[in-house]
């Protein structure tokens, strides 16, 4: 049985992804910050897709909790794949460079950045045992286009990217992908841009399928975007 841990996993995309894995028929380690809604999607999941899943409440910034997240999948058997999903904006909602907070930008490199180079840190030995692993690191075109108010969030999107980048070279024997899920009609979203109307945005259970096709295909190492897998135009991940 292939084991995946997936992180953000109370709500939003990662609750998607978690529910695609699930109905696959992967068991599922879970991490978040809220307990309690973590809790209730793992035992949703448990109960529709028959499937074991672990819930560990935490933060991806810290240590310990990522420990407790690859103890887990350990205790089901291994490590096939890793969704660094988990992240935050870096102030709510979002403000121009001359006024971001530092501590806000602290926050989301830590979170955004370390807290899943720490967790790959932390997973590999299962990760390169598995006869399969992967890393899906969740992007944005944050990372990429210079959008206003978004530089503190889009500066720990590109960190991550490269992280992600080098991450293939260093480990060909994994598949490493960082992914733009595209906007999404998410919590993170509004709170982001709460003047915005977020009506027109796919919500993430029509993205997160999409996402895994890169599982699905088995695709190279590289930077992808849902467009981009939704029109199956994948020659732009090579691996690098």
């Amino acid at each position: 049985m292939s084991v995946a841990i997936v992180t953000g996993a109370s709500r939003g995309l990662g609750r998607a992804l978690a529910g695609e894995l699930a109905a696959r028929g992967w068991d599922l380690v879970l991490g978040a910050r809220g307990a309690t809604a973590l809790d209730e999607a793992a035992a949703g999941l448990e109960r529709a897709e028959g499937v074991r899943v672990v819930a560990v409440a935490g933060d991806v910034s810290s240590q310990a909790h990522r420990a407790a997240l690859v103890a887990a999948a350990r205790g089901l058997g291994g490590l096939d794949l890793l969704v660094n999903n988990a992240g935050v904006l870096g102030g709510e909602p979002l403000v121009p460079l001359a006024v971001q907070p530092r501590a806000g930008l602290r926050e989301a490199f830590e979170v955004n950045v370390l807290g899943p180079l720490g967790l790959v840190q932390e997973g590999l030995p299962l990760l390169r045992a598995s006869a399969s692993g992967a890393v899906l690191n969740i992007s944005s075109d944050a990372a990429v286009v210079p959008y206003a108010t978004w530089g503190a969030y889009g500066a720990t999107k590109a960190a991550a990217d490269l992280l992600s980048a080098v991450l293939a070279v260093e480990e060909p024997g994994l598949r490493v992908w960082w992914a733009d899920p595209g906007s999404m009609r998410t919590r993170m979203m509004a709170a982001a841009e709460p003047d915005e109307d977020l009506a027109g945005l796919p919500a993430p259970e029509e993205v997160a399928p999409v996402l895994l096709r890169l599982l699905e295909r088995g695709l190279p190492s590289g930077r992808y975007t849902a467009e981009g897998l939704a029109a199956a135009q994948v020659g732009g991940g090579a691996r690098r």
